[in-house]
């Protein structure tokens, strides 16, 4: 026995040297020769990109989005090396870098744009092309800032073109090609049956609902740029459940005294169940109106009636601006006339959708700003509309470029058809150079309207606020010096530029007090979004109690102030930029039907919701957090039927986005109003 161990051994020694002299360098050699297919720098490179994206734009990663978005990226990689595979060596070879290039440019520009405007891209923008050498300065700043995130996104190109000459570029033969074309059919045919069993989000998202953020955390970023040109191109039915009124919950502490006064609804005198029409969305729309209660009248109904208004949409405007020391103006504001101590400024698509919100009571979205460019809507109850038909003259102002976001077209939309801004006349009154002065506007616009006769609205779309917060910002530089505390350089940039809103309303009340006009007028402000190029982090240096990077990082004030009001009107209900609208037609006693709006009157006893881009919500029960799925309670309220209340949210939410789609595409006020007018 030990004889065969030893010859075994003896043996094994020899092998291994003849291994190592012969057969391993020959595996060497094979080795150096080894080539790599391409498809493995596509899927490595797009999974990776993928995900980087996803934990940026929705803060999530391990949900069953991971799973969706590598099934949904096998066919684009099935494709990319059908293209890369079919011709010669060279043609193969540069198709390849553009492809790669295109993907590394693609991500890039999406990261970029989601930085400045807290929303992905949509090929909707495309139209506004023209207006980005207005942002050069600012996208170069971003670039700097971000550039860690900038050299993630670039890494696997550059890896790319290091191992070029390793690559695999020679041309598949017709069998090879025909067999990719026939997996890339079956799997992106695949990619459809994942969702026919499908009930619930997933299937919502792809076919029936406008949410890039939900849609890029279920899918992938290449996959919702597939739906968002789909969409663009031939439309989509929107989803509409019925009967998703709020749920009636008895949640008070004792017995409710009974009131003295009954109120009226806010309601026309409109039978939808009546009306005709071939239109399926008209149809949805009738039959969900039939269902909806309008909201009630009460003690402030018409309290500001016959007054004028001006209403200000403030850049980047946030309650942890406002000071005593550093903003005496708006702190008088906010704590002596109606007093909001919940409300919410959410970030839907940028400045355009807080604009969209606060003058429309609509919720915007991707496909409903599309429409919202064009000049087919009629938004009767838009701010200039809702003022105009009952005899207020009404105009609007903004400083910097007038068809910006297309306000050449949106503005007139909105009813306010005398609208000046940078190109079209303001420019010879003030300095329209970046960034343009909020008190300079007030001082040039006010004669236009102060002391003439009759009642007015003004609407202002202020610029001060805007980012970069850094040393770019000639406004900011006014006021750094008055700066005190230890903040971050962003930080101080933002509070310094918030002074400049502050000193426009100073100088906004002293104009009207020298007219005599300052009792018979109505300010109202809401700001735009937050100011979401500073971090969550950078923001909670400013609160007094941290903030989410969700939900409260959105809570601001918004502010209706009238120099009259002896007392200030302490508002605990909760509220949002789309319940601004109804809020102030309530208040100037203007008759509109609440069930057209999806926005409530704040002071009504209607349940408001405040929705965020990724359905999140808050309602006066609790906040529920849709990248988690997750419902929690306000402190002191206890829900028996929870999951109940929370389905019914989730599909009031859905709702909401399906309504403001289908009344823009559909133009449903004109059909069911027109009686009316």
């Amino acid at each position: 026995m030990k004889n065969i161990f030893f010859y075994l051994y003896i043996n094994n020694k020899k092998y291994k040297l003849w291994y190592n002299n012969y057969v391993g360098k020959e595996r060497s050699a094979d080795m150096k020769k080894l080539k790599i297919h391409p498809s493995i720098f596509y899927i490595i490179t797009i999974i990776y990109l993928e995900i980087l994206t996803k934990i940026i734009m929705t803060k999530q990663l391990l949900n069953t989005g991971l799973i969706y978005m590598i099934i949904f990226t096998i066919p684009i990689v099935l494709l990319l090396t059908i293209l890369t595979k079919s011709f010669n060596k060279t043609v193969n070879r540069v198709i390849s870098i553009i492809l790669m290039l295109f993907i590394t440019f693609f991500f890039g520009m999406q990261f970029v744009y989601y930085i400045l405007f807290s929303v992905p891209f949509s090929f909707s923008s495309i139209g506004m092309a023209d207006q980005a050498l207005d942002f050069v300065s600012i996208i170069k700043d971003t670039l700097i800032d971000y550039w860690q995130y900038i050299l993630a996104i670039i890494a696997p190109f550059i890896i790319f073109i290091v191992f070029q000459k390793k690559i695999d570029y020679s041309r598949y033969n017709r069998y090879n090609v025909i067999s990719l074309i026939i997996m890339f059919i079956t799997t992106y045919l695949s990619t459809f049956l994942c969702l026919i069993p499908n009930e619930g989000d997933s299937k919502k998202l792809y076919y029936n609902v406008d949410n890039p953020i939900a849609i890029i955390d279920k899918f992938g970023m290449m996959t919702y740029s597939k739906i968002d040109v789909k969409r663009q191109l031939f439309g989509f039915d929107a989803e509409l459940v019925l009967n998703t009124n709020f749920p009636v919950i008895n949640n008070n502490d004792g017995e409710k005294e009974p009131e003295e006064i009954v109120y009226g609804d806010n309601a026309l005198d409109i039978d939808f169940n009546s009306l005709q029409s071939n239109n399926k969305d008209i149809q949805k729309l009738n039959a969900y109106m039939a269902t909806e209660t309008p909201t009630k009248q009460h003690q402030y109904t018409g309290m500001f009636e016959g007054k004028n208004l001006i209403f200000i949409l403030a850049e980047g405007f946030n309650e942890t601006a406002v000071d005593e020391t550093r903003t005496p103006t708006l702190y008088k504001m906010i704590n002596n006339g109606f007093v909001f101590n919940n409300f919410y400024s959410p970030v839907h698509l940028s400045t355009t959708g807080g604009e969209f919100q606060a003058t429309t009571g609509l919720v915007p979205t991707q496909s409903t700003l599309n429409i919202w460019k064009k000049e087919t809507p009629t938004i009767a109850y838009g701010l200039g509309n809702a003022f105009g038909n009952i005899g207020y003259d009404v105009q609007s102002y903004h400083n910097w470029t007038y068809k910006y976001y297309k306000r050449n077209i949106t503005m007139e939309t909105l009813g306010f058809k005398d609208y000046t801004g940078c190109g079209n006349g303001l420019e010879k009154l003030m300095s329209c150079k970046w960034l343009p002065s909020d008190i300079d506007l007030i001082n040039v616009t006010t004669p236009d309207y102060l002391g003439q006769e009759g009642n007015f609205v003004t609407y202002y779309v202020s610029v001060s606020g805007h980012s970069p917060y850094n040393s770019s910002s000639n406004i900011a530089r006014k006021y750094l010096d008055q700066i005190e505390g230890d903040y971050s350089t962003p930080v101080k940039y933002y509070l310094a530029s918030q002074m400049e809103l502050d000193r426009m309303l100073e100088q906004l009340i002293a104009n009207l007090e020298a007219s005599g006009q300052l009792e018979d007028t109505v300010i109202a402000l809401v700001g735009d979004h937050y100011p979401y190029t500073l971090t969550t982090e950078e923001m909670n240096e400013m609160s007094d109690y941290e903030k989410d990077g969700i939900v409260e990082v959105n809570k601001s004030n918004f502010i209706i102030w009238n120099s009259e009001m002896e007392e200030p009107i302490i508002v605990d209900k909760l509220g949002s930029q789309i319940d601004v609208l109804p809020t102030l037609l309530n208040l100037f006693g203007i008759e509109y039907d609440s069930r057209l709006i999806v926005g409530k009157d704040i002071l009504s006893d209607t349940g408001c919701v405040a929705i965020f881009s990724n359905y999140s919500w808050v309602s006066d029960y609790g906040t529920y957090f849709a990248n988690k799925r997750q419902f929690v309670p306000k402190a002191g309220k206890t829900l028996e039927n929870q999951d109940e209340y929370v389905k019914a949210m989730n599909n009031r939410v859905s709702n909401a986005y399906s309504i403001s789609k289908m009344i823009l595409d559909t133009d449903y006020y004109t059909y069911v109003l027109e009686s009316e007018w």
